[in-house]
């Protein structure tokens, strides 16, 4: 029995490591609403401040889905929707701006 325990007890602390440090990677991969609103001031010029667009011919994002917003915004960056004015802004993005403008957007009616 000792043996097993002390076969066992490894494999459990590696266990345990591996949890922890998936649900930390998951907490960094999500958005920050915060650090979105402030990532979004430049999106507010065309799309309004609180995501309302002043005129049809830019989308409303207050409300989407943050999935949706995220792989609209990855599309742009990677050519496969073309605008000339959103692969400018779209480009210099990183993963977690990404993520963070898609938050914001996403938590806000």
């Amino acid at each position: 029995m000792r043996a097993l325990i002390l076969v066992c007890l490894p494999r459990l602390a590696l266990a345990a490591l591996l949890l922890t440090t998936a649900a930390v990677t998951a907490r960094a991969a999500e958005g920050d609403k915060v650090a979105g609103a402030a990532k979004a001031k430049i999106c507010a010029a065309c799309h309004g401040i609180r995501g309302i667009s002043p005129t049809d011919i830019w989308p409303n994002l207050a409300g989407q889905k943050e999935g949706y917003l995220i792989k609209q915004i990855k599309a742009f960056q990677s050519g496969v929707r073309v605008d000339p004015t959103m692969a400018p802004m779209v480009n210099p993005l990183t993963e977690q701006d990404i993520r963070d403008i898609a938050a914001y957007y996403a938590g806000l009616e």
